[in-house]
């Protein structure tokens, strides 16, 4: 009885299998759908044939003959369970292939992207090697850094004052001092020649002010694309504001009002969306302050050009702040001056940039360049002596510029890099950070940039991250906000991500054959006296 139970449950096993069968099959297919469910038919007709069966075998067969035929069947039962279990497996095993494969191939546009952890398969030079290769291609002078920095900032300080001299001081943005942030600042700047980054904040003039909008608060509009970014909106410091100051004032004919454009007749009165701002709207155009800001930097080194022994030129006519100083000899110094708006009374700064190509935007770049700096100074306290932090940054980025001149420039930047360190620094213990420990820590920056390229996230290292300390002040609306996450933009274009991608892979092969190029043979195997490389 039991073996024809159980032969009973096989058929209703089956006819669930090939009913669940039929469902899978293409609509289109109606003569095999049709044969299929003729089989079916047949194989609930037969259930229902054995049912009777049975029935009839429970009162015809006496107990002795039946418990006879059980022993008889166990075998077959058996090896039937064998069997089903088997069969069951085996097609499981091939849907879930079909499947996989059928994910497959709607992701073909995805193929190029597989990641095959080649962070972990990349051979590495040992620390012999390494250090040689950052103290002798890598590594540049102090003294370099502290010439460097010393003209720029002087000089730098010199055209600012310039530059406020030819501005009316009732009518013009009012120009700070310049601030000095990034790589050089950082002491891990590895391109030559070297490059000094300074931004500049500047003010409205009375009775104006900045309102800021930021992304991570409610109720202001900005689209998801722009995380990272403000608006600045310009209004009046009171209302009894009496508008443009030109009307007032003798500008002369070379000076440029901030309040119109050089064809348009003030009016009186006139409201804040003339002021810098981007046509029909009270916000601040980044394009209409790069513009000012050139004219003012011409005007300025016009004022002070024959005090000095040399040119200075715009590196880029659409990037007016990157400016060239050439010498009589030759040698060439380069250096940024951006436009910058302070936020609040904080050392968080909106910083501007320019495209030609693209319509005036209002939108500008959070930075928070002067907290990763101290950031950076305070986490180098607690490492110890000779630390490896910024030699495995030195050494990435050197990898990441060589690679870029071979493939071309891809998504990930210098920037990706640092926030990379930075997240390490913050996750792993002082101790782990001794020069000997270099090889290791280069494959962790490695295998961390490898991982969110995979994830397609990358988080800021400051903004809204609980493990940064509170004596860093970073303001509380950042630390408050949700993570940003830095590849957004770059997922977003498919194409430039599939790049990034490929070239980073690239990158992680050609490291073990550009460093041996790079270093010098050293047949005693000594390791070059070790640098103190703390901020």
């Amino acid at each position: 009885m039991q073996g024809g139970i159980f032969r009973v449950c096989v058929v209703v096993a089956a006819a669930l299998f090939f009913q669940k069968e039929n469902t899978t099959l293409p609509e289109q297919e109606d003569d095999i759908i049709h044969r299929m469910k003729d089989h079916q038919e047949k194989l609930q007709s037969e259930m229902i044939r054995l049912e009777q069966e049975v029935s009839k075998q429970d009162l015809e067969v006496p107990k002795a003959v039946e418990e006879e035929e059980e022993e008889n069947n166990q075998g077959w039962d058996l090896w039937s369970t064998l069997s089903l279990i088997i069969f069951l497996m085996i097609e499981i095993w091939r849907q879930d292939f079909q499947d996989g494969s059928a994910q497959d191939s709607n992701s073909e546009e995805e193929d190029y992207l597989v990641f095959g952890n080649i962070s972990q398969k990349t051979t590495l030079p040992n620390k012999v090697v390494l250090a040689s290769f950052h103290d002798n291609c890598i590594r540049i002078s102090g003294n370099d850094f502290w010439r460097m920095r010393e003209f720029v900032e002087g000089f730098a300080d010199d055209l600012l004052e310039a530059l406020r001299s030819v501005c009316n001081r009732d009518a013009d943005m009012e120009v700070e001092d310049c601030i000095g942030v990034g790589s050089m600042y950082e002491n891990w700047r590895v391109s030559k020649p070297l490059l000094c980054d300074l931004i500049v904040p500047f003010a409205p003039p009375e009775p104006y002010r900045f309102q800021f909008q930021l992304w991570c608060c409610s109720g202001n509009d900005i689209p998801p694309d722009r995380q990272g970014c403000g608006r600045i909106k310009v209004v009046k410091a009171n209302e009894d504001g009496s508008g443009c100051l030109c009307g007032k004032s003798n500008l002369g004919e070379d000076m440029l009002c901030l309040l119109h454009s050089k064809n348009e007749t003030p009016r009186a009165n006139d409201t804040t969306e003339d002021l810098l701002c981007s046509r029909n709207t009270p916000y601040l155009a980044k394009d209409q302050v790069m513009k000012w800001f050139q004219i003012s930097i011409t005007k300025a080194w016009n004022r002070i050009s024959h005090k000095y022994d040399f040119e200075l030129t715009f590196r880029n006519l659409d990037v007016p702040g990157a400016l060239k100083v050439k010498f009589r000899s030759g040698k060439v110094i380069i250096f940024n001056i951006t436009p910058a708006v302070q936020f609040e009374d904080t050392d968080a700064y909106f910083v501007s940039s320019f495209n030609s190509s693209s319509p005036p935007d209002v939108y500008w770049s959070l930075s928070l360049a002067v907290y990763e700096k101290n950031l950076l100074k305070s986490l180098a306290k607690k490492l110890p002596d000779n630390p490896c932090h910024l030699s495995c940054l030195q050494i990435v980025s050197f990898l990441h510029r060589k690679q870029s001149s071979l493939t071309g420039k891809s998504g990930l930047t210098n920037y990706h890099l640092k926030t990379a360190l930075l997240h390490l620094l913050l996750s792993k213990a002082p101790s782990e950070w001794r020069p000997e420990h270099l090889e290791k820590r280069l494959r962790d920056i490695f295998r961390f940039l490898e991982k969110s390229l995979q994830e397609k996230k990358l988080y800021h290292a400051l903004i809204g991250n609980k493990q940064v300390s509170k004596d860093i002040h970073i303001p509380a609306q950042f630390r408050a906000s949700e993570r940003l996450n830095l590849f957004r933009p770059l997922v977003l274009q498919g194409e430039l991500y599939a790049k990034t991608v490929e070239s980073f892979h690239e990158m992680l092969r050609n490291a073990p054959v550009l460093i041996q190029e790079y270093t010098p043979h050293f047949p005693n195997g000594h390791i070059p006296a070790p640098l103190n490389t703390r901020v």
